[in-house]
């Protein structure tokens, strides 16, 4: 749809949630990420995403990354980037909605921060 959301996929057949994860910032944002912690595990239907007829669960992870690692765009995306949490850009909501991530920020900026999950 053309707006932004965050590095991410349906989990492929095999593969840990920690691996998924890492392989979709890669394939994504051409970025080596480490998966560091579960920050919350959302109920699609019951969050305040555009509707979708699938019901499913949505895992997200802070992840470590190299330092001065470059957002690149892969094949499957239009553009890649950092932004600051002042100027967040027009999310696809049917993927991300804002509170997605503030609960990431206030999670990183706390040392011990139990896990979001509705």
């Amino acid at each position: 749809d053309g707006l932004w959301t965050l590095p991410g996929g349906y989990a492929d057949v095999g593969f840990s949630p920690r691996e998924n994860i890492e392989k979709e910032i890669y394939e994504e944002a051409g970025i080596r990420a480490q998966a560091k912690r579960l920050y919350s595990v959302r109920h699609k239907a019951k969050g305040e995403y555009d509707p979708d007829a699938r019901d499913f669960y949505k895992l997200f992870f802070l992840c470590d990354t190299e330092k001065g690692a470059e957002a690149i765009a892969g094949a499957e995306i239009s553009e890649a980037a950092y932004f600051p949490r002042t100027e967040i850009p027009p999310l696809s909501t049917g993927r991300v909605v804002e509170s997605d991530l503030v609960a990431a920020w206030e999670t990183f900026s706390r040392s011990e921060s139990p896990t979001h999950f509705d």
